[in-house]
């Protein structure tokens, strides 16, 4: 019996570009007016498309919802590779890569918070999630949980802090790279305490 030619792959419905402009669309909603303005009428009005159109590729908010909480698990699953093999290690990353930046993990991070402020199960479970996934490998790298959690709060700080200030001054008080060298050196301090016998 002769094999069968291999296939390539067909591109996964789940990653078309009109769903991923939908979930663009829903996430932009969600972070600039807020999930009662994310309804389906607005999203399909903001991605460019009948609501039938919306329907087509999400049949309800609450799979618009859990689209938008797929594509989170899916970017932090890549953050993760990426803080495991950083050549600076995990800590230099982490607080390096903490300020939003409006990359599409920042946007749908602060989407699925915004959805969690509002109380949605699925979205508090998920923003749940992603921290602890971060907590695991910092405290696999300082082996230390309290001085991994004091590390992630850092991070959680500079994050807030870079959305509070990109969003009333775009251009004012940006952490720079030196102002980063010396946070890291006390947390090198912080991390060295530790392991000191």
């Amino acid at each position: 019996m002769t094999p069968s030619p291999v296939q390539p792959p067909l591109r996964s419905a789940e990653h078309s570009p009109t769903r991923t402009r939908i979930l663009d669309a829903f996430t932009g909603l969600l972070i600039d007016q807020g999930e009662r303005s994310a309804t389906l009428e607005n999203v399909a009005a903001a991605a460019g498309l009948s609501k039938g159109g919306l329907l087509y590729h999400f049949g309800s908010k609450e799979a618009l919802v859990q689209g938008l909480l797929t594509r989170l698990e899916e970017l932090v699953a890549e953050d993760i590779l990426q803080i495991r093999s950083a050549v600076a290690g995990p800590v230099d990353y982490l607080i390096r890569t903490s300020m939003s930046e409006g990359t599409p993990l920042d946007r749908t991070i602060a989407g699925a918070v915004r959805l969690a402020q509002g109380s949605h199960p699925l979205a508090n479970t998920a923003v749940v999630s992603m921290r602890r996934q971060w907590l695991a490998v910092i405290e696999e790298t300082v082996g230390d949980p309290d001085v991994a959690e004091a590390i992630l709060l850092i991070s959680d700080g500079l994050y807030f802090g870079s959305t509070i200030t990109s969003a009333a001054h775009p251009a004012a008080d940006v952490v720079s790279a030196a102002r980063l060298d010396r946070l890291l050196a006390v947390i090198g301090r912080m991390t060295e305490r530790t392991s000191t016998p």
